[in-house]
């Protein structure tokens, strides 16, 4: 490691004040930060640590909709009794996230900013439709996600929280590669009174959407409708993992199985 200076602010005021500096970055539970510190892919000269900032880290209700503090750590959005109640899919998700010491220690707002390709949140919020607030303005999950580890953040803009409509009903199911536990393909599906919303992790250069699987269960809500779409190979991503046509045919097979899931 290199050296650098730590600040831990108590309040959401410090905290942005402190972003502001370039050469800053936001340390929320460090799952992809330090380990891209330690490889040199990033460098920076100060550290601010989110985690004494007690209004990032709410669950509550707010009308028609779930609203989580970007320092809610998976463990708590998987047993939060709101989140479980209003949208089960998502706590699902969450409790997928990792191992137990990831869930211990990861945060929803972290998981987003970074945007990891094989990351479960992204595909979360795209499929849900949820608004990334930050302390200057809301996202909409669709205009978020710019693709591998980048988003429509702008230099020290701070996520504050992502509200997620409620929705009629949604699961998430992920093929998970053995050694990281990340996604080698996730899906996420979601059906609201607007239709229905396929969101893909793990395929390529990032979160996306799949039209083809959205206007098939738009259309007909059953796994034979998800597995009479053909799924493309020639923009996923291909590796000593899987190739692109395993991939391909893993985000059919997911989705089928994460419709299959909700019809229960």
């Amino acid at each position: 490691m290199y050296q650098f200076t730590f600040e831990r602010p108590t309040s959401l005021a410090d905290a942005t004040r402190l972003a502001a500096n370039g050469n800053a970055k936001l340390l929320a539970g460090g799952q992809t930060l330090l380990a891209s510190m330690k490889l040199r892919l990033a460098s920076p000269e100060q550290l601010i640590d989110l985690g004494a900032v007690p209004q990032l880290a709410a669950i509550r209700r707010e009308g028609n909709a779930i609203v989580i503090g970007a320092m809610a750590r998976h463990v708590d959005v998987a047993s939060n009794p709101e989140v479980r109640s209003a949208i089960p899919g998502l706590a699902d998700l969450a409790a997928g996230i990792g191992d137990r010491q990831v869930r211990a220690l990861g945060t929803i707002g972290g998981s987003l900013a970074n945007n990891d390709p094989a990351a479960c949140y992204p595909a979360g919020a795209l499929a849900l439709d949820a608004t990334i607030h930050t302390d200057r303005r809301k996202i909409a999950a669709d205009d978020f996600f710019a693709g591998m580890f980048a988003t429509a953040l702008e230099e020290g803009e701070l996520i504050t929280a992502v509200s997620f409509p409620l929705t009629r009903r949604a699961a998430y199911i992920k093929f998970k590669q053995p050694a990281s536990r990340f996604a080698l393909i996730g899906v996420c599906v979601a059906q609201t009174d607007q239709g229905v919303r396929v969101a893909v992790t793990g395929g390529g250069n990032g979160v996306f959407r799949h039209t083809g699987l959205e206007q098939a269960l738009t259309n007909s809500f059953t796994p034979q409708a998800a597995a009479a779409v053909k799924v493309e190979a020639g923009d996923l991503s291909a590796d000593l993992h899987a190739s692109a046509a395993y991939r391909a045919n893993l985000i059919s097979v997911l989705t089928q199985r994460a419709v299959t899931k909700i019809l229960g």
